[in-house]
């Protein structure tokens, strides 16, 4: 592969890395994701981002440095901005999960719905680019023709190379590409008011661009360099963890998603109610059938919140935790209902109003139960999402933080009673970047895949507690729970 230095954009942190021509990860560094508050919400701090990017370019060994053939790129799908031809921001870079362009979803009446559906493979909701498009358009003072819709990755890239291109596994992120065609819909774009050439040329994971004199000398890198937006994280990580058709991925991070391979769409009727979203795989080579869990690593700083625990305070918690429910010293009976949708809920009734719940609490709950059920209610609703993928699927691969939490590993192999195979190495997404840039196929077995083995009497003890408050569940009115 070639030596690269890759940027994974996630909702938390930037991840940075630099990688030799073997694929061994010589340097790495972790930033949290700059961001900061406008009047509709939250957005980018693009400057501070950049700026994080060219300290560790400077930072790193100088022989590293000058070995540098690629930078890749991947990051949050959904997120954006309007970017003039002078690289110039004309809007806020909305984040993935903004909601300002909700009044255009709202709008919709159920033939358009059904419409979109079928042409871009993704169920109407605001997260997706296209109504925050409208919505920037609509608010930015400048005229529009010489102004181009960039997600943050693609962003970044024309920071470093002057030219504004969009990548495909991002733009199927976007509501606004017909999927079956791959190319930007005018149809969506009449729908949303919009000029189609407000979105970029689509360029593949593998079609790089030089990097511009001037971000060579500011970064000290070879003039050869060529930039590559490898593409949505999941996706990206999917490329890593060398997924095949069959296989499920579980990509875990700030939200936790589900991502399978398909060789055509999935369009009917029973898709688009279970809301699962269409995309096109990073490679070219595949369809992508993913679903987003909104509430997964973040549970942690929820749980650090509501419990006034450290982060210290709350690993060691959930590493004692761990030990006791795989010697089988659990009293499940005390463990509380924890429906964890602390940041909005997943498919089937995706909704981002919607808010966790904590029930069946008795007057001896301890801190340690709350954070016990936290996990098995994450267990239990990756569980119910991945039944909507209607899949006989029997290897299931888990990347991300999750990988290094025995207690959430374990909990979701006993509730599926289906062994993980589970990557040992952090940082796929950045592997399936510099694999997307290098024109290469990621390898499952370079992650350093070890197995999580379901429990057969630990599952029964679990489906037999579900059981017992399955009326506690009902009363909340959380039936598909």
């Amino acid at each position: 592969m070639k030596p690269t230095i890759t940027i994974d954009i996630g909702t938390t942190r930037v991840k940075l890395g630099f990688f030799d021509a073997g694929g061994d990860q010589l340097a790495s560094d972790k930033q949290p994701t700059p961001s900061m508050a406008d009047s509709w919400g939250s957005v980018y701090d693009v400057d501070a981002l950049l700026a994080i990017i060219v300290r560790f370019v400077g930072n790193l060994d100088p022989g590293h440095r000058d070995s540098v053939e690629r930078i890749a790129i991947a990051g949050v799908g959904e997120s954006g901005g309007l970017v003039g031809p002078d690289l110039v921001l004309r809007s806020p870079m909305i984040l993935w999960h903004d909601q300002r362009g909700a009044a255009m979803i709202d709008g919709l009446d159920r033939s358009q719905r059904t419409r979109i559906y079928k042409l871009t493979g993704l169920p109407p909701n605001a997260n997706y680019s296209l109504s925050k498009i409208a919505w920037a358009a609509a608010r930015t003072g400048h005229a529009t023709g010489d102004l181009r819709w960039l997600n943050v990755s693609e962003y970044v890239a024309a920071w470093m190379t002057g030219r504004r291109w969009a990548e495909y596994s991002l733009a199927s992120r976007t509501m606004a590409l017909d999927l079956r065609a791959g190319e930007w819909s005018p149809e969506m774009c009449t729908l949303a008011g919009l000029d189609p050439a407000l979105l970029p040329e689509l360029c593949r994971a593998d079609q790089g661009q030089e990097i511009t004199p001037g971000f060579a000398r500011e970064a000290n890198l070879p003039a050869t360099v060529t930039v590559h937006v490898a593409g949505h994280d999941h996706m990206v990580g999917a490329v890593g963890a060398g997924l095949r058709k069959g296989e499920v991925l579980n990509s875990t991070g700030t939200t936790e998603g589900v991502l399978l391979l398909n060789d055509r769409p999935s369009l009917d009727a029973y898709s688009a109610r279970s809301m699962l979203a269409n995309g096109l795989a990073c490679d070219g080579s595949a369809y992508t059938l993913f679903a987003s869990i909104p509430t997964g690593g973040s549970a942690f700083a929820t749980l650090q919140r509501m419990l006034g625990m450290s982060e210290s305070m709350l690993a060691t918690c959930v590493a004692a935790l761990s030990e006791r429910y795989l010697s089988g010293q659990i009293d499940l009976a005390g463990v509380p209902v924890v429906i964890p949708q602390f940041r909005g809920s997943p498919p089937p009734d995706k909704s981002a109003s919607a808010r966790g719940i904590i029930a069946n609490l008795g007057n001896d709950v301890r801190a340690e139960d709350i954070v016990f059920g936290c996990f098995l209610g994450l267990a239990i609703q990756f569980a119910k999402v991945l039944e909507l993928f209607r899949t006989d699927a029997t290897t299931i691969k888990v990347i991300g933080p999750a990988s290094q939490n025995r207690l959430w590993l374990h909990l979701k192999a006993d509730i599926l009673d289906a062994d993980l195979s589970v990557s040992e190495f952090p940082e796929v997404v950045s592997r399936g970047a510099q694999a997307l840039a290098s024109g290469r196929s990621g390898n499952w077995e370079s992650c350093d895949p070890a197995p999580v083995l379901a429990d057969p009497a630990r599952h029964a003890r679990l489906q037999e507690w579900r059981e017992s408050v399955r009326p506690v569940v009902h009363n909340l009115g959380q039936l598909s729970w």
